[in-house]
């Protein structure tokens, strides 16, 4: 068991504990933030200060609920043609054949916003909003009309150069105060016609390069300075700048946003998978210390313990998180055309029973001791169930992400054995 967590269950050297709370919580988030704000880690800290238990519960859990309940909505803004419609379709996982798909190639001629919700998570809705070559396009009141406060940022779509118009809204979206980012799409298209209008000089990271060049030179010229530029293909969110994208919305979302965000991410690669990894582990530390701490009051394990139904609904949890729910993995199957049993077989987080059976005595003597200290509370009755929020949560994550991880490579595989 670590230092922090070992000196917080003795309880003794207050002062200190709450001045390593936030060094050593920094090594416990993802590369792309926290999902607490640095006004939240203060409130903890000074907590920790006070010796007040009861604060940290309470601020933990606050914090917890809203990054659970967080809604996130996405403003899509692009021209009929730009790939719009199969961008967002990549971010839901859905293929444009897909019943509930966003219609790829329609013909936009009114001003008119629609939403598209995930299909796993419905407080996360994409708004496919009109571009800007529609004919009741209006810097001026644009904004207005599609009732810009509502989404948490705007991703701005083209498929050739950036026009006037969208460096125009650009700039009215960053004077908002919201983010905006421009994605460059169909670069797999134009690498493809490149090669074969020039096979002999075709080099890709140098085409690429021109892409991107010529991008920011036509944003600069037209009143954008320092424009970032997301080169991507909706048909591989693993390629160019896609992954890029991803981590770069992450890390400027509002802190209790991106739990909701990162569970998007797909396991197309171990980095993305990881990433999922390390945003859940830090919300099951979290819900380890919050539980440390309810458990120093008498009777309160046994009223918010961590119980056998509670286990195995955590680990449906992860499994759905990560695409191991039985509709993913059927899919998956058919997809590669396999058998769902033979993905099954690898998998050891599938078994519920396996991962929490232990019949040794040593593990029914602890039960009967646990029993024990939940009435009493205290330091001994903290352990066990920090014990069970925080290792057994922390088995379950990982062994569900290790089997995504199996999962990918078999993908890959028999992807691999078809061309």
């Amino acid at each position: 068991m670590d230092q922090f967590i070992s000196d917080f269950l003795s309880g003794e050297n207050t002062p200190q504990l709450a001045s390593n709370f936030l060094p050593y919580y920094s090594t416990l988030i993802s590369k792309a933030g926290s999902i607490l704000s640095q006004e939240t880690l203060t409130s903890i800290q000074k907590a920790l200060q006070r010796g007040k238990m009861e604060d940290i519960v309470g601020v933990i859990q606050k914090s917890l609920e809203l990054a659970e309940n967080a809604s996130l909505d996405v403003a899509v803004i692009g021209e009929s043609g730009t790939g719009k419609s199969s961008f967002i379709n990549a971010l839901r996982g859905l293929s444009p054949e897909e019943e509930g798909s966003a219609s790829v190639g329609a013909v936009e001629t009114t001003l008119k916003k629609t939403p598209y919700k995930h299909p796993k998570y419905s407080n996360v809705t994409f708004w496919d909003l009109p571009g800007t070559g529609t004919p009741n396009f209006f810097p001026e009141t644009y904004l207005e009309k599609v009732e810009f406060a509502n989404y948490d940022f705007f991703i701005i779509i083209s498929s050739s150069r950036f026009k006037l118009n969208e460096a125009v809204l650009a700039q009215k979206i960053k004077e908002k105060g919201k983010n905006f980012y421009l994605v460059r799409s169909k670069v797999d298209s134009d690498l493809y016609n490149e090669e074969k209008s020039r096979p002999r000089s075709f080099k890709k990271d140098r085409v690429l390069q021109h892409i991107r060049d010529n991008c920011l030179e036509n944003l600069s010229d037209i009143g954008v300075p320092e424009p970032r530029i997301f080169l991507i293909s909706n048909f591989d969110r693993t390629d160019f700048d896609f992954p890029s994208l991803e981590e770069t919305l992450l890390k400027e979302l509002p802190a209790h946003k991106r739990h909701t965000f990162a569970l998007l991410l797909p396991g197309l690669s171990e980095a993305a998978i990881e990433l999922k990894r390390d945003f859940i582990k830090e919300k099951i530390w979290l819900e380890a210390l919050k539980s440390a701490a309810l458990a120093l009051f008498s009777f309160m394990p046994m009223i918010s313990g961590f119980d056998l139904p509670e286990q195995e609904k955590c680990l449906h949890l992860y499994q759905s998180y990560f695409g191991l729910d039985d509709k993913s993995l059927n899919e998956i199957a058919e997809n590669l055309g396999i058998s769902v049993q033979d993905i099954k077989s690898s998998m050891k987080s599938l078994n519920f029973w396996l991962l929490v059976k232990d019949d040794s005595i040593a593990a029914n003597a602890l039960k009967c001791v646990e029993s024990y200290c939940s009435k009493s509370g205290g330091i001994p009755s903290t352990v066990f169930q920090l014990f069970k929020t925080y290792f057994i949560q922390l088995k379950f994550l990982n062994a569900v992400a290790d089997d995504a991880k199996l999962l990918l490579q078999k993908t890959l595989e028999c992807c691999s054995g078809r061309e």
